[in-house]
């Protein structure tokens, strides 16, 4: 329907013809979805109209005066929507277990392939890491020959890096594994075989990284007259098989934990903060890692330790990914399955209901 204009005309000669048509025009309004003008100016627009009949609908000179319509009055804005909380830098315990149990799920639904050409990655990556610790302490030799908890506290601030690229660009790390494929297997998101999957080709990914990664270091002739890698071969393979399995279990625990905090944290530097501390100690205070072992023990060798392949494999890789193994196993998934898992959210038995009389 087509709006009139509000114009003067001889039935607006009294109030009474005003106010009826401010309310046809109000009528309009409604029908056609046209803002609907306020009451306050509706009112004015009334008696201005009416103020102008009274004046005989002239301007003094004998012309009529023209109504100029009032602008509609716009409805206000719906105000801006809250912004969304920011997400917490680090999730709470059951927050993290859940990503951890998403995270070995994928994992264990990865293809062999994949699996093997990411373990490859993950060698590599910590066997940087361990590049970079021997280097450091090639260059320490002085200050370790006084104080050798100087030299172990210089290659623990170094090594570390390479689990965090571990982390944040993606790779299989055996040692974490342990851990997470196993949460995911308890909790029903995986199945045996899968962890059985992950774990061979992890593994096999890892030593062959590792070795890649030796061959590599040893072209370059960085640490053709450095004798850290060849005495650690030595001390390495020369510890007893309990020891080295229980050297191994605490070690991977604090692995294990930094894997856990990093899955945790929502940020690049907390991630980083995660990964550092608990690989700086194990390195510290002489722990034991396969995949380390790999790179710095092989290395070793290929320089010259008087130490075979055979009792590296048989007195240290074996019983320190036993240790590595358990401790991925019991110390983490198992215990945090316990706490936050299927079996620890169970609910509480009823009681029994009363015998019948």
């Amino acid at each position: 329907m087509k709006m009139q204009q509000l114009c003067p005309s001889p039935k607006m000669n009294c109030p009474r013809h005003a106010r009826l048509a401010v309310a046809r025009v109000q009528r309009v309004q409604q029908r056609t979805g046209i803002a609907i003008l306020s009451r306050s100016v509706v009112a004015n627009a009334a008696a201005g109209i009416a103020s102008v009949s009274q004046n005989g609908g002239s301007n003094g000179n004998g012309a009529h005066a023209t109504l100029t319509p009032v602008t509609p009055i716009a409805a206000p804005a719906a105000p801006a929507p809250a912004p969304a909380a920011p997400a917490p830098g680090v999730l709470p315990p059951a927050a993290a277990f859940n990503a951890i149990v998403a995270a070995g799920a994928a994992k264990a639904a990865m293809p062999a392939w994949k699996t093997f050409l990411m373990g490859i990655m993950a060698g590599c990556y910590i066997s940087f890491g361990g590049f970079m610790a021997v280097t450091a302490a090639t260059m320490c030799a002085g200050l370790g020959a006084t104080n050798p908890i100087l030299t172990r506290l210089v290659m623990g601030a170094l090594f570390p890096f390479g689990l965090l690229i571990t982390l944040v660009c993606g790779a299989e790390l055996y040692t974490g594994n342990t851990a997470l494929v196993t949460a995911a297997v308890a909790e029903g998101k995986a199945t045996p075989k899968d962890l059985a999957k992950n774990w061979f080709w992890s593994y096999a990914g890892n030593a062959v990284g590792s070795l890649l990664m030796v061959g590599l270091v040893a072209a370059t002739g960085l640490l053709a007259t450095s004798p850290v890698a060849a005495n650690m071969a030595v001390a390495k393979s020369a510890l007893p098989f309990g020891q080295a399995l229980v050297r191994g279990l605490l070690c991977n625990w604090l692995v294990c934990s930094a894997v856990w905090m990093a899955a945790a944290a929502t940020s690049l530097p907390g991630k980083a903060l995660a990964a550092y501390l608990p690989v700086m100690a194990f390195i510290t205070l002489g722990l034991e890692h396969s995949v380390a072992n790999m790179f710095f023990c092989s290395l070793g060798i290929v320089q010259g330790a008087p130490v075979s392949w055979g009792a590296f494999l048989t007195n240290n890789l074996l019983p320190v990914t036993l240790g590595n193994t358990l401790a991925g196993v019991l110390c983490m998934a198992a215990a945090y399955c316990a706490c936050f898992g299927a079996a620890g959210n169970k609910p509480a038995a009823t009681a029994a209901p009363a015998a019948a009389k």
